[in-house]
């Protein structure tokens, strides 16, 4: 088995069941170093020593408060430890706190560990074998059922040999330093000579020395100075071992326990989280829009309960469920973290369980089905069910990295790049049908436009992919052959204007006219066909390049095709064309003049140099 240099054991268990012996024994070190701790004999705040193996193992222990107004501490020294020693002492047997802390431990996901039974020196052997079936009673159905139980005495040593050994043997698995650096802070302190400094178990990424990172809640900026593995110096911390780091910028109010100390981006904080809760057994049933306390990394706010259950009103006994959490401060967590609930008072653990979407958006009653399915979607790995829940228009590319989302193309996979916005599958096919849609809305409103402005398409629903997101789609749809681009213009595939017998009739006459005014033009205002849509018709013969519009004039095409040829020869003889040569040669007046001549620049024809124009080159 490859085995990581150091892995993170906390102790476990009901107050003054020889923790704190057991790890000073096993290190050296008393980790009751506060005053009151001494005098009352309990452990009050967390304590941290390391012992190094014969194997070359590196066990860094977290010793947690037993005592009942304390499992806050507790939960927050069991954040992140790949192993448990859960001691229970035979001269008191399995007690309350021993069942609550064997209850967090199986709901913050810990799968690793060994039983101590400690104090073994002060009865006898009958008392010893009630404590066993005591034990194995209480671990049954948990992670520790079937693990080591080890018989030890903090003062004859009975049984340390053989702990050591099993902490040898621990099936520690190494985790992978992947993802953006998070470490929940879990004690800070100003050090002589340093400034500020943190400890806590890193969770995900790398950090080094001088790296610029961030404190959330709130997005205070520190650099990090200097870190170090149990008093080691050391240049790159990996995920998953006891660290401290030496922060500049910041003043150690500023970095409270519960604060997570993040890299720049790729972390974010949240008030509303969606989670895979599990009810224990016995505890007080929890019904929906209940306030708790949310415990998550070293953190604890008061939440309201959502049950995403629409014939749920509360859960109770062994329940599961979908529950979202709307927090009253921010919290920080990732996809997989861990929490517990407890009741607001009086404190008692209710349950806990998974975080599956850090980002969700608040869950009106009516929406609790959809919710659900979502939810159901993201643990069975669609990750395109996070796009599709950020709304209509997807996410950006950054934030799809952020949230997992598997960047695939559109051959496969669940999620689609889609110009600077990624989507689901089922997120482009319906945007795709509602830009069909809209195509066949205007196509039958504008029956003979040859085609539909992007810009009066891209409205509604289809305004959250963004300018970059829409032409894709339109891209994506021509490739489908399913529209047609021509310029500015999209069409359905294959579409054609079809004119009725009254709007052909109304076409002949039209450009009969036209051509018959010549260069006097059709004023355009209040020009009636005798079809009831004399702009449509305008319109189509403007596309069908038989007329075109200057100002309120219409010309046929065929006219202005003479003005271009006199022009031309125009400039066979002169270098310049004025607007009075222009009225010459057209005999239109300035005012009707002066607009053709501007349209003649955009045909490329002429240029304008000063008043007058010159041939285009």
């Amino acid at each position: 088995m490859e085995r990581r240099e150091t892995f993170v054991v906390g102790t476990a268990g009901h107050i003054d069941h020889g923790k704190t012996s057991l790890v000073r024994v096993l290190t050296g070190r008393d980790l009751d170093t506060l005053p009151e701790e001494r005098q009352r004999g309990i452990t009050i705040s967390l304590g941290f020593a390391n012992v190094g193996l014969p194997s070359g193992r590196n066990v860094a222990f977290v010793d947690v408060p037993g005592h009942e107004r304390l499992v806050r501490t507790m939960i927050a020294g069991a954040t992140g430890v790949d192993a448990v020693l859960l001691c229970v002492s035979v001269w008191d047997g399995v007690m309350p706190q021993t069942k609550e802390h064997l209850d967090i431990l199986c709901l913050l996901g810990v799968s690793v560990g060994a039983v101590v039974l400690t104090k073994c020196d002060l009865v006898d052997e009958e008392m010893l074998e009630l404590v066993r079936e005591d034990v194995a009673e209480a671990i049954s159905g948990t992670f520790l059922e079937g693990a080591p139980v080890v018989e030890t005495s903090s003062e004859t040593g009975l049984g340390f040999d053989r702990l050591r050994e099993i902490l040898e043997l621990l099936p520690i698995s190494q985790k992978a330093s992947t993802g953006p650096f998070r470490l929940s802070v879990d004690r800070s302190f100003n050090r002589v000579g340093f400034g500020v400094v943190v400890t806590g178990t890193t969770q995900s990424g790398v950090v080094n020395e001088g790296d610029e990172v961030t404190l959330l809640p709130g997005g205070v900026s520190a650099r990090v100075r200097g870190l170090q593995v149990h008093g080691e110096g050391r240049d790159t911390c990996g995920a998953g071992v006891r660290v401290a780091l030496n922060l500049s910028g910041v003043t150690q109010e500023s970095v409270p326990r519960g604060t997570v100390i993040s890299a720049k981006s790729g972390v974010v904080e949240s008030s509303i989280i969606d989670v895979r809760y599990r009810h224990l057994a016995g505890a007080p049933p929890l019904a929906r829009m209940s306030r708790v306390r949310l415990l998550i990394g070293t953190a604890e706010v008061l939440a309201v309960v959502e049950l995403l259950s629409d014939n749920n009103s509360q859960m109770e006994g062994d329940d599961e469920g979908w529950v979202q959490l709307r927090c009253d401060k921010s919290v920080v967590a990732l996809p997989g973290d861990r929490f517990v609930l407890r009741r607001e008072s009086p404190l008692t653990t209710l349950g806990g369980g998974e975080v599956v979407d850090p980002w969700a958006p608040r869950v009106r009653r009516r929406e609790v089905k959809e919710a659900a399915v979502f939810l159901e979607r993201m643990v069975a790995g669609d990750s395109g069910a996070r796009a599709e829940r950020a709304g209509a228009g997807g996410l950006s590319l950054s934030e799809a990295v952020e949230r997992g989302v598997v960047l695939d193309t559109e051959a496969s996979g669940s999620a689609v790049i889609l110009g600077d916005r990624v989507v689901s599958r089922g997120q482009l096919e319906s945007l795709k049908e509602k830009l069909l849609e809209s195509l066949r809305e205007a196509h039958e409103h504008k029956h003979l436009a040859s085609g539909v402005g992007r810009r009066e398409l891209f409205r509604g629903g289809l305004l959250g992919l963004g300018a970059q997101g829409f032409d894709a789609l339109i891209k994506k749809l021509e490739s489908d052959q399913r529209v047609s681009i021509s310029g500015p213009l999209i069409s359905l595939f294959g579409w054609e204007v079809v004119l009725t017998p009254v709007e052909s009739v109304a076409r002949d006459t039209l450009l009969s006219t036209l051509q018959k005014a010549g260069i006097s033009a059709v004023n355009l205002t209040g020009l009636d066909v005798g079809t009831g849509n004399t702009e449509g018709l305008v319109s189509y013969l403007i596309d069908q390049n038989q007329a075109v519009r200057i100002d309120q004039l219409l010309y046929s095409n065929e006219s202005l095709e003479k003005v271009i040829d006199a022009v031309k020869n125009h400039f066979l003889d002169n270098e310049e064309l004025t607007p009075s040569d222009f009225k010459q040669i057209t005999g239109l007046s300035r005012k009707g003049a002066i607009p053709m001549l501007e349209w003649l620049d955009l045909q490329s024809v002429t240029k304008r140099r000063g008043n007058a124009r010159i041939m285009y080159q």
